[in-house]
């Protein structure tokens, strides 16, 4: 495995990453860095978003990409999937394992469905597929800046809790949790809210398909019970608590 280390860099009092104010940032001062092993398809990348504002650099396999994501004091990267050496799925899992939170939107010809769940629950922001429009994809990544780079791990954890959305698991500590995919689906849900009051009519609309047969709330109630029992219960925790009259809250710590 290919290691990295994903320090900020000194750059002179200029800031970047999440650290950047995108009220007074230009476009001349954002910088891209493209990670594509295609070298033609590459210059012409790097032509199209200069030609929108951007600064951009180059990367034509995954190691150098991810090195320079690490340690380029970059506002965004624009990731190929198909690389040599380092797959740009391993790139941003590595990022992300590293706490490095620069926006990267994924560019590539793998147009399957799959393949966009894939790296979109490794860490990527955005995905595009090939061919492109230059202008969409520089729009995307005005988006993407406008965003910033806040914290988003791939593997989300309160206290010893911890939910991979990419391989379905479950863990309380080493200890592996099997729910089923509704349960986890509210799991899920909370654990992205977690230490906020959820309304039960918020985890309704989001955790059941509008065509469900329901006939009112209860059934939220019944499905915490049911992940009570799994995620707190034989461990004697107390993780998902029931706020009176407002609705359910996870706890930050894991309870």
């Amino acid at each position: 495995m290919h290691e990295a280390h994903c320090e900020e860099p000194e750059r002179g009092g200029r800031v970047t990453g999440s650290l950047w104010s995108r009220a007074c940032l230009t476009l001349d001062d954002v910088r891209v860095l493209v990670v594509e092993d295609e070298r033609r398809l590459a210059a012409a990348v790097k032509r199209g978003l200069e030609a929108e504002g951007f600064v951009v650099d180059l990367a034509h396999d995954g190691v150098t990409g991810l090195h320079l994501a690490c340690g380029g004091g970059y506002d965004s990267v624009v990731l190929d999937i198909m690389l040599p050496g380092m797959s740009g799925y391993k790139v941003c899992q590595e990022l992300r394992a590293a706490e490095n939170w620069v926006p990267v939107l994924v560019l590539s010809a793998k147009d399957g469905e799959y393949d966009q769940a894939d790296a979109l629950d490794l860490g990527a922001d955005d995905y595009l597929t090939k061919p492109f429009s230059y202008v969409v994809l520089a729009a995307r990544l005005r988006a993407l800046l406008r965003r910033g780079a806040a914290p988003r791990p791939a593997v989300l954890r309160c206290g010893d809790l911890s939910l991979d959305p990419s391989s379905r698991e479950v863990h309380r500590g080493q200890a592996a949790i099997s729910l089923t995919a509704r349960e986890f689906a509210l799991l899920e849900f909370l654990m992205r809210r977690a230490g906020s009051v959820v309304p039960k009519s918020e985890l309704l609309a989001h955790v059941w398909d509008s065509s469900d047969d329901i006939a009112d709330l209860n059934v939220v109630e019944v499905y915490v019970g049911y992940l009570r029992k799994k995620i707190d219960g034989p461990f004697a925790r107390h993780a998902v608590q029931t706020v009176r009259g407002a609705g359910y809250r996870l706890a930050a710590d894991g309870g």
